[in-house]
C-alpha cells in the first residue's frame, strides 16, 4: 500500500468513528471530546459541538469541520460562541502537523486552523495543493531557551541546540540564533535559510533538528546546551514566560509576519460565508479570552487582511 493510501485510509477511519460516536453522544447533549485509539499509526482527538437531538433549530446551523493538532477548552470557546453565530463545529485533532493538511486536501475536513504561513507554503509547494488563507489568528513567542544557562554567551564550544526539524521553523530557529550572535546566515537566503547558508558559527555549535512538537522536551536534557521553541509549546507545569528566554523573536516585527497562524481551506471554499462567520467567532472577546488564558498571554491577537496574507504566500511559494 502506498503511503497516500495509508494515509487516506487512517484519516477515513477515524473520522469514520467519529461519525459514530458523535450520533452516541448528542443523543446526552454532551460537547464530544473524542479519543480515538484503534490499531493505527496516528491518533485523532475529535472535539465536537453540543448539538442536542431535538434541539429547536438545530438543522439551521452551518456545519463546520476544523482540522487542528491539540484539544484545548480554546476550541471550547470557539464551539460554544461559534454556535450563537450559526455554526455547528467540530474539532479534528491530529498528533502528526502534517495531516491537518492531508485531512484538507482529501475533503476529509472544510479547513484547518494550527499553521503559520510560512509553514503552509511549504506544504503546497511540496505537493502541488491550493491551501490559501482565510483569515488570520495568532503569531506566538519564539526565543531561544535554556534550563542553564543565562546568555547566548554562555553557550559553550560545540554545543548543542535543539531546533525544529520542519524546513520552515528550521529557517526561524536560525534567524532567532542569529539575533542571538550565535551565528550568522548569508543575507541572500530569503526567508527560508537552510544549514548550507551559515557564514559564521565560531563556536562550532551543532543544531540538533527533532520534530517541531517534541522540541520543548529537550529544554531538560543535559546534553542539551539550549532550544528553540515557542514559548506556549512549553508544558504549563514548568511555568515558563517569554521573560525566560535567553533571545525572543520580536513578533510584532515584519520580518515575523511569515509565522502568523491563519485558518485555512482549499482555493475552491475560500469564498464560503461559512468563514465570515468563524472569523467573527474568533474575534468575540470570549474566545480571545479563551486564547490568553489557554496560551498564557504568550501569543498575539493579529488581525491582518486576508489580501496580505495571500500575497505573502504567494511570495513565499515562489521562493
Amino acid at each position: 500500500m502506498s503511503d497516500q493510501n495509508q494515509t487516506q485510509n487512517e484519516i477515513d477511519a477515524h473520522l469514520a468513528t467519529q461519525k459514530s460516536r458523535r450520533r452516541l453522544w448528542l443523543i446526552g447533549g454532551a460537547v464530544a471530546v473524542v479519543a480515538i485509539a484503534a490499531a493505527i499509526v496516528i491518533p485523532i482527538v475529535v472535539q465536537n459541538s453540543a448539538l442536542e437531538a431535538a434541539g429547536e433549530g438545530a438543522e439551521e446551523l452551518i456545519p463546520l469541520t476544523i482540522a487542528d493538532t491539540a484539544q484545548s477548552d480554546f476550541q471550547d470557546a470557539i464551539i460554544e460562541v461559534g454556535r450563537e453565530n450559526g455554526l455547528d463545529l467540530t474539532f479534528v485533532n491530529f498528533d502528526d502537523p502534517y495531516l491537518p493538511n492531508t485531512a484538507l486536501v482529501e475533503g476529509e475536513v472544510d479547513g484547518n486552523s494550527f499553521q503559520h504561513v510560512a509553514w503552509l507554503s511549504q506544504f503546497n509547494k511540496e505537493n502541488d495543493t491550493d491551501i490559501t488563507p482565510v483569515f488570520s489568528t495568532v503569531i506566538s513567542a519564539w526565543g531561544l531557551f535554556s534550563e542553564d544557562l543565562d546568555s547566548a554567551d554562555s553557550i559553550p564550544e560545540g554545543g548543542k541546540i535543539a531546533v525544529p526539524d520542519d524546513p520552515a521553523n528550521f529557517s526561524r530557529a536560525l534567524f532567532i540564533l542569529q539575533t542571538a550572535g550565535v551565528i550568522e546566515v548569508d543575507e541572500n537566503a530569503g526567508v527560508f535559510p537552510t544549514e548550507e547558508d551559515i557564514t559564521s558559527n565560531p563556536r562550532g555549535v551543532e543544531l540538533v533538528r527533532i520534530a517541531h512538537e517534541s522540541v520543548q522536551t529537550s529544554y531538560s536534557d543535559p546534553t542539551i546546551s539550549a532550544v528553540v521553541i515557542a514559548t506556549d509549546d512549553f508544558d504549563p507545569a514548568l511555568e515558563i514566560t517569554s521573560d525566560d528566554a535567553i533571545v525572543l523573536e520580536d513578533s510584532s516585527a515584519t520580518t515575523s509576519s511569515p509565522y502568523v497562524i491563519v485558518v485555512a481551506t482549499t482555493a475552491d471554499r475560500a469564498d464560503d460565508p461559512a468563514w465570515a462567520l468563524l472569523e467573527k467567532t474568533y474575534r468575540d472577546e470570549r474566545v480571545v479570552q479563551a486564547l490568553e488564558e489557554e496560551k498564557r498571554g504568550e501569543a498575539t491577537i493579529v488581525e491582518l487582511p486576508v489580501d496580505d496574507l495571500r500575497a505573502a504566500l504567494a511570495e513565499l511559494v515562489a521562493q
